[in-house]
């Protein structure tokens, strides 16, 4: 067990994080991730509230799915990557990372601006397991047919226990998988049902390798002070033509002055693992920082990511510096390991 962004969080269970993370790629496994929060926004002004503070555009989706979005600074720094589960018509659950709640709420509600809605952190009343994997549905189906059907990126209700739970269609690792959201009192039970079903427990560690691999960007690290959407490569999340949100007018002089750094993998050459704030030098010149790093359980090799200047290019052959040597690595296309199904 680790401290996580205030929570007590496991790291890894007797199995280890190396059998953990092939067990995804293989078969699933289930997380606990209830350190991420929830936030309940309800009532006939919860959707304009959403529009005027999120980067993406709900319109492009609807009630019943899910979408990945960002929340701004003013200078257009990723204050928090979130997920909204839009429940019904009036009822959105917006998912930020461990210790962002408190900072949704009050953008939320300062969105609101007097609309009819209400915002609400009920992270407290809920836990939400992770089945992810290219056999997680399957397990999950001997458990909740209910909870298994719910498609990628869909959003339903299932029941558990006697009581009302939600599931997304949504992960963090690169595999198929759902996320269940259940009231705390039932969490257990259905822990241990789906682990009796035969996904095995995973912790932190598998996490970070999994969404490492998967070119998944990490807050604090892809993400955060002074990185931009367009910085991590995710200008896709940027819905610009749906009117203003915190950080637009930042985001759109960056857009015209050009992008740097921008996101790019490195694959090392060897096992040594990467760690995160190396410096990475091209013809001895410093081009850049590792902002994540880690041994690839799959490929069996080093992998990072670097924030770097715009002409690193993927085939491009760089070194990164780790503890007074160099460690050469090659620049690649990302996702490192694609989807197992």
């Amino acid at each position: 067990m680790v401290p996580f962004g205030g929570w007590d969080m496991p790291l890894s269970y007797p199995s280890g994080t190396l059998e953990e993370h092939r067990a995804c790629r293989q078969d699933a496994v289930v997380f606990d991730v209830s350190h991420l929060g929830t936030v309940r926004v309800h009532g006939p002004g919860a959707l304009v509230a959403l529009q005027d503070t999120f980067t993406n555009d709900l319109r492009k989706v609807a009630p019943g799915r899910a979408q990945y979005t960002h929340l701004l600074a003013e200078d257009a720094s990723v204050l928090d990557d979130i997920i909204v589960w839009w429940v019904d018509a009036e009822t959105f659950d917006v998912m930020p990372n461990a210790s962002n709640t408190d900072q949704v709420v009050s953008a939320l509600v300062a969105a609101s601006d007097g609309a009819e809605l209400a915002v609400a952190d009920t992270t407290g009343d809920r836990a939400v397991l992770a089945v992810q994997g290219p056999h997680a549905r399957e397990r999950l189906a001997r458990v909740s047919p209910e909870a298994a059907a719910v498609p990628r990126f869909g959003v339903a209700r299932f029941t558990w226990g006697g009581r009302e739970c939600l599931v997304a269609g949504t992960g963090y690792t690169g595999e198929d998988g759902v996320e269940c959201a259940v009231p705390t009192e039932v969490a257990g039970d259905l822990w241990r049902a789906v682990t009796d079903a035969g996904a095995q427990p995973a912790g932190l560690g598998a996490r970070d390798t999994l969404r490492l691999e998967a070119g998944l960007p990490l807050h604090g690290h892809e993400l955060g002070p002074g990185i931009s959407p367009l910085n991590a490569g995710l200008g896709w999340v940027v819905a610009w033509d749906k009117g203003g949100f915190p950080g637009r007018e930042a985001l759109a002089r960056q857009r015209e002055a050009g992008v740097d750094p921008v996101l790019r993998g490195l694959r090392a050459a060897g096992r040594r693992p990467p760690r995160a704030d190396q410096r990475v030098v091209r013809g001895g010149q410093d081009v850049g920082r590792v902002t994540s790093g880690n041994f690839s359980p799959t490929l069996g090799c080093g992998i990072a990511l670097a924030l770097v200047h715009p002409s690193v290019a993927v085939g491009d052959h760089v070194a990164i510096e780790a503890r007074g040597s160099e460690l050469a690595a090659e620049v690649v296309g990302l996702p490192f390991v694609g989807p197992s199904s």
